[in-house]
């Protein structure tokens, strides 16, 4: 008998150890990408990894990173506009929306998201495609630590250089390179709102070549990003919580 509460014993004690620096591992990981840039993504690798397999020989990998001030202000506020207009104030998760999003997928055979860009971070970053509960589970723990960690505009920074705006293309620069021959501090209104406008589905829709449907929702940003004010939500949105949060103590 107490041989085999020996080997429970120990059995705890690693599982316990192995949870210990799973946390460790994954806090560094968030706490280091605050100052280091990312070279790669979990989304990169499986799309390259899957190119692969396949012998695509048709896939080019593009990316470029670039600081956020080399980066057209056009382009943080049309996805902000497009993907997450309540980014600057919550706190990675928009409640309103999952419950929005929870509602109309009871009565539909289409799936309706409700992601943060918060949310698109951890999850282009760390994670693995997919639905399965432990991979939301990941995605929300790794979403409390990069809202705890980050800075709103590391975030935005981040997911404007990850973000597949094509196939094989990620980042601002390098889908500003591709797709309109110019850099990306130089993209207009227009440009930024198309590429905010593939966001949702990059491999089906096309920057280069927009259908109606892209127009369409091009035209929608653009007037979404004035109603959201210009570029001047941007050069508050990481005083906008501290300061929502003092209005609400009132």
């Amino acid at each position: 008998m107490a041989r085999g509460k020996s080997w429970l014993g120990r059995i705890v004690r690693t599982v316990l150890w192995v949870a210990l620096g799973c946390v460790v591992f994954s806090v560094g990981a968030v706490v280091l990408l605050r100052w280091i840039n990312p070279p790669y993504s979990a989304f990169m690798a499986q799309s390259q990894i899957e190119a692969w397999m396949s012998r695509d020989r048709t896939y080019v990998f593009r990316h470029n990173w670039v600081d956020l001030a080399r980066i057209s202000p056009n382009l943080p506020l049309a996805v902000v506009a497009a993907e997450d207009q309540k980014f600057p104030e919550h706190w990675g998760f928009d409640v309103e929306a999952i419950e929005k999003a929870y509602q109309l997928n009871q009565h539909s055979h289409r799936v309706h998201g409700a992601s943060t860009i918060s949310q698109q971070v951890a999850k282009n970053l760390y994670l693995w495609p997919g639905r399965s509960y432990l991979r939301k589970g990941l995605e929300a723990y790794f979403t409390v630590l990069i809202e705890s960690c980050w800075p709103k505009r590391r975030t935005l920074e981040i997911y404007l250089n990850i973000a597949e705006f094509g196939s094989g293309t990620y980042g601002a620069e390098a889908a500003a390179q591709r797709f309109f021959h110019k850099p990306a501090a130089r993209l207009t209104r227009s440009d930024a709102a198309v590429l905010a406008a593939v966001l949702p589905n990059p491999r089906r829709y096309s920057a280069a070549a927009p259908s109606r449907f892209i127009q369409q929702r091009r035209d929608w940003i653009l007037s979404q990003m004035q109603t959201l004010g210009g570029s001047e939500m941007l050069d508050e949105i990481d005083a906008y919580p501290n300061r929502h949060r003092e209005e609400q103590s009132r």
